[in-house]
């Protein structure tokens, strides 16, 4: 079980963790009731089923650490092993092998119904919770108002929450979660249950704890909020762990592996596969920032560079199109830009790079994939090249609040693939 830790440096230390489950599984194909009962009696013995016992690692060899006043996230495909790591960190679940360290009370939001007692009303659950958090009454008496505020069912405080539907369950158990004091907040991808009003609270009250310098480790498939709110994250693949780091190169990685597609940042072609026909050829691409940096992440206020080098092999009529094609992390198209802005006449033969700078502001947080195109229109139009999903970049929402923000005080994710900034005009007439 997770013991606390005398290591005051991380709050969180795992080491060689595992986590195993025997399944059974019985032998044979399915037959009909029928047939078993009057088969039964033909021959008893003759169809008596083999069961077998298979071993499932959950989780196995998991290694990694967590200082104090982190955000950490958590990602991976279904049955990774994402919920059973926040369970044996809430000590809900033993490990098979391996230690956790904790040096803090832990406070979490799994499943639904997970650490509520159903015939207790609201109100005598937020003491059940609070007391197993080693908190004195008087503790949970001076947050109780702030609880109850934030999820919102003052009227069905004192109704046993068998009851309450699972929009009402999330609302008061993230709220209890999030407001008790422990230094350490577990929360799964149960608040995709709760209403969109109620997730934009989440998401606002999520960035207030870590401001405060408690600590979070979030699973959730939203990679948008995922690069948002954590400045690390862990992916996990079959119970392992295939990387851990900055959240947005992890956020790509994970793309990467779903996904089957190129490096992130840079685009090199291989010299094995031709991309390109009797007119040009692609060479390479990548991204910048406004420095020159090849960068995988980008402020969502700041510009930056895609730059795509390629041969025209021949001399033609009139300059060819680069175009990029941005897709967001769905697949749907986000926007297609393309130019012909060329220094010289670019129509002989050589090397050139075309270079579209993407301004701050306009795309929304999230990943984007970037198609690599030429097309030429001297003769109809003919694509040379197209290389899809080639470069990916990471646009960042920090969520911070200024005097000019577009937010304008909302924390939680704006809907679209782009979020530009325009020009606005508001005075009074009368």
């Amino acid at each position: 079980m997770p013991i606390l830790s005398d290591n005051m440096e991380n709050i969180i230390t795992v080491k060689n963790l595992g986590k195993k489950y025997n399944i059974t599984r019985q032998l044979g194909n399915y037959i009909a009731l029928r047939d078993v009962l009057t088969n039964f009696f033909k021959n008893p013995f003759r169809f008596v089923k083999h069961k077998t016992k298979e071993e499932f690692w959950a989780l196995k060899d998991i290694n990694f650490s967590v200082g104090r006043g982190e955000v950490i996230g958590i990602i991976g495909p279904n049955g990774a092993g994402k919920s059973t790591l926040l369970k044996i960190l809430s000590q809900i679940t033993p490990p098979t092998t391996g230690e956790v360290k904790i040096n803090g009370r832990v406070g979490s939001l799994l499943e639904i119904g997970t650490g509520f007692h159903k015939e207790l009303t609201g109100r005598e659950n937020i003491f059940l919770n609070g007391a197993i958090l080693g908190m004195t009454k008087k503790e949970i008496v001076k947050k109780f108002d702030e609880i109850v505020a934030f999820c919102g069912i003052e009227n069905f405080l004192d109704t046993p929450v068998k009851y309450y539907s699972s929009g009402m369950y999330v609302r008061l158990a993230f709220s209890v979660a999030a407001h008790l004091e422990s230094e350490i907040l577990l929360v799964d991808e149960v608040l995709a249950v709760g209403d969109a009003d109620f997730q934009k609270k989440c998401l606002g009250k999520m960035g207030d704890v870590a401001k405060e310098g408690r600590t979070v480790l979030f699973v959730s498939h939203n990679m948008g909020m995922i690069t948002s709110l954590c400045q690390r994250a862990i992916l996990l693949e079959s119970g392992r762990i295939v990387k851990q780091g900055l959240a947005s190169e992890t956020v790509l990685s994970y793309y990467h592996r779903e996904h089957s597609s190129p490096s992130a940042v840079d685009y090199t072609r291989n010299a094995r596969r031709k991309v390109g026909d009797h007119l040009a050829t692609l060479l390479e691409a990548w991204i910048e920032d406004t420095a020159g940096k090849h960068i995988p992440e980008v402020d969502i206020r700041s510009s930056f560079k895609i730059k795509m080098r390629y041969q025209l092999k021949k001399k033609v009529p009139k300059p060819p199109y680069p175009n990029f094609h941005f897709f967001d992390a769905r697949g749907e198209y986000a926007f297609v830009t393309s130019g012909n802005n060329y220094s010289g006449s670019g129509t002989k033969a050589g090397i050139y790079v075309a270079e579209c700078v993407v301004p701050g502001n306009l795309l929304n947080n999230g990943v984007y994939f970037i198609g690599l195109a030429l097309t030429f229109t001297h003769h109809g139009i003919e694509v040379s090249f197209y290389e899809p999903n080639a470069l990916a970049v990471s646009v960042r929402d920090p969520i911070e609040e200024t005097l000019d923000d577009i937010r304008s005080g909302y924390s939680g994710p704006i809907p679209g693939a782009v979020r530009p900034k325009l020009k606005w005009r508001i005075e009074k007439v009368s």
